[in-house]
């Protein structure tokens, strides 16, 4: 049998491979001389570049999850009472999840409300019908960290259940709830010797860990970069390392008892980025620590700072971002915040989509087949290699600032430093997004005055007690354990919190509350509305009507877009007037087109301003600022002024 010959390949020289240059200068040629920089290259808010296109990479061999295939599906145990949150719990698990995070009462990430388990009898009806031995366990950082370690261990002795057969992350993370409270209970040496020493406890138990969690959460929500999560992030497990040996335990021991909470954002290609960075940084601090690396522990929560109370069902698409860019970037479990959880306690529904959304991910989308599909894109082996060197930066900056016998990281909040480097992030952030260059979909951007309605659980925020601590030495682990078992109360694991470190503590802050503050001074002023003046035809207002009524809107100001006031080519200037004093609205927005500004745009506002009217107008005034100042014309709006700035005024005016 012959082979078939050669295929004629000659004609494929008329098809020349793309080469960079050639695309620049096809770019160049659409630019007509505008700016590249300026046009197509972004950059991050840790002033990385965001190039429009990149060359292929060849993939690394990257020390990713520990094991291949689904993340694990978290759940939150959440409602302040046992009975209830037993059913939610149940129906989550029932519905395809495979992990739950019990958030106590007190717990940062519990916003307010939270498991309330005084006793193991508590704990135990909680989880009445949830098989431990079948599902992952998580804790949330709460300032009463080590009891609730102690309190679970206590439910799993008292159920007869094997520790070593259980996937349990006790939590504990003192320095992040130092972090989000401003409180450490005791000397850092002192909280370095409880921790070693309940650990061990669970150890000797038959408890396999994690103990010690990094929870960059209260870092996030306090508006720190990608960059600074990863510093702070790094510069935690660092402080519990050296803690940890210093109370006797090797690197490795140390190293195997702590797992990282990391957030997943809405930006899918810095999520996915930070994820991929943070896990090669901890492999290069094991290998500093001359251990050979493992995969680094990684759960991600969808973020808490990106979600909004108005419109809230944008929320699932934030949190479907957020979920495909953790799973993605190799997280080994992932919770979602359900769509509702800025308004209040999420009721069933709310929970199920949240689920769901990870479900149709990994059952459809089938995202967990590949093991880093990120692996070989220039753009995010490109961002991944800049967060490394950026995170690593921050990590070694705030080294630097031990002193005293703290670790830098808490020199950094006892000395103010963190707070102000946060601030300063914060202020960079709320500047884009009032001048919405960082939009908010359905908030700055696209608002709905006419949002169908949520519901959540009609229940009250948990009010804490303030408890007095007392003096001397925290209980010894292994007798708390005891008297939980038995049913002892909580008070039992008081300390003294006057022995303890004081500083700043970080706030939690969603982008978008500037934005819901305005609407509901709206509501409460019945939704005043704007009169939009708009001049000549259609096609000449419709671009800057859209525009002012999005902003207005976007502020809670009812803006309706008529019909355009012209005749026979010239403003009909007496209906113009008539049909504002008809809107009842106090302020007017002309709109209209360059050239309807110049023929027109005096006469117009110095008819709106005899007939009672505030007049704005929308667009750049350019060489017409002086005389449409003169005829009436009071402030003006276009892409890129201060937004909020604009509705405060807006709705002082209206």
């Amino acid at each position: 049998m012959t082979s078939a010959p050669d295929p004629d390949l000659s004609f494929m020289s008329a098809f020349p491979a793309p080469t960079q240059e050639a695309w620049r200068a096809a770019v160049d040629k659409v630019l007509k001389g505008g700016d590249f920089e300026k046009r197509l290259v972004a950059k991050t808010a840790d002033g990385i570049r965001i190039e429009p296109l990149y060359a292929a990479a060849s993939p690394a061999n990257r020390p990713l999850r520990s094991e291949a295939g689904r993340w694990q599906v978290a759940a939150r145990l959440d409602h302040p009472e046992p009975a209830e949150a037993q059913k939610l719990a149940l129906a989550d698990l029932e519905g395809g999840a495979n992990a739950l995070t019990i958030a106590f009462a007190g717990a940062r990430a519990a916003r307010g409300y939270g498991l309330v388990a005084k006793n193991v009898a508590a704990l135990d009806a909680a989880l009445d019908g949830a098989m431990l031995d079948l599902i992952q366990l998580r804790l949330d950082p709460a300032p009463e960290g080590r009891i609730n370690a102690l309190l679970l261990a206590a439910l799993v002795e008292r159920r007869g259940l094997s520790p070593e057969a259980l996937s349990i992350d006790f939590g504990m993370d003192p320095i992040g709830v130092f972090a989000g409270t401003g409180g450490l209970a005791a000397s850092w040496p002192e909280v370095g010797r409880r921790l070693a020493t309940t650990i061990r406890a669970l150890k000797a138990r038959g408890f396999n860990g994690h103990f010690v969690t990094v929870d960059t959460r209260p870092w996030h929500e306090a508006g720190a970069s990608e960059a600074q999560e990863l510093g702070y992030g790094l510069a935690s497990a660092i402080a519990y390392l050296r803690a940890l040996e210093a109370e006797g335990f090797s690197l490795e021991e140390a190293r195997d008892a702590i797992s990282f909470t990391l957030v997943a954002d809405t930006d899918e290609f810095l999520t996915i980025a930070k994820l991929r960075a943070a896990r090669l940084l901890w492999a290069r601090i094991q290998g500093a620590c001359g251990l050979t690396p493992v995969p680094m522990p990684l759960h991600a929560e969808t973020a808490w700072r990106s979600l909004t109370r108005r419109d809230p069902w944008v929320n699932l698409l934030r949190g479907t971002v957020a979920t495909f860019s953790a799973g993605i970037g190799g997280a080994d479990g992932v919770t979602v915040q359900p769509f509702t959880a800025a308004l209040g306690l999420a009721d069933g529904f709310a929970r199920r989509i949240a689920r769901n959304t990870q479900l149709v991910l990994l059952e459809e989308a089938n995202l967990w087949r590949v093991a880093d599909p990120a692996a070989g894109s220039g753009s995010f082996e490109s961002l991944t290699q800049a967060l490394c060197e950026q995170g690593w930066a921050q990590m070694q900056a705030i080294e630097r600032e031990a002193k005293d016998g703290l670790p830098g990281i808490l020199t950094a909040l006892t000395t103010g430093t963190a707070q102000a480097a946060l601030e300063r992030q914060r202020e960079a952030r709320a500047r884009a997004i009032a001048t919405r260059r960082e939009p908010i979909t359905g908030t700055s951007e696209f608002p709905n005055l006419k949002e169908a309605a949520v519901t959540v659980l009609d229940i009250a925020p948990v009010t804490m007690g303030t408890s007095k601590g007392r003096s001397g030495t925290a209980p010894d682990p292994e007798t708390l354990i005891a008297r939980l078992a038995a049913g002892a109360e909580r008070q039992e694991g008081l300390i003294a919190p006057q022995d303890g470190l004081r500083a700043q503590s970080l706030p939690s802050q969603r982008l978008a509350e500037p934005f819901e503050a305005l609407r509901d001074r709206a509501d409460a002023a019945a939704k005043p509305v704007v009169f939009l003046a708009t001049l000549g035809q259609v096609a000449d207002f419709t671009a800057r009507a859209g525009f002012a009524r999005n902003l207005f809107e976007a502020g809670g100001l009812a803006a309706p877009v008529g019909d355009g006031f012209a005749q026979d080519d010239s403003t009909d200037l007496a209906a113009l007037a008539a049909a504002f004093t008809a809107s009842g609205a106090r302020l007017a927005c002309l709109c209209g087109s360059d050239a309807a500004y110049a023929a027109e745009g005096a006469a117009a506002a110095q008819a709106l301003t005899t007939a009672g009217a505030t007049v704005w107008l929308a667009g750049r005034p350019g060489d017409l600022e002086a005389a449409l100042n003169e005829a009436g014309v009071r402030s003006f709006i276009y892409a890129g002024c201060d937004v909020l700035d604009a509705l405060r005024r807006a709705h002082d005016a209206a």
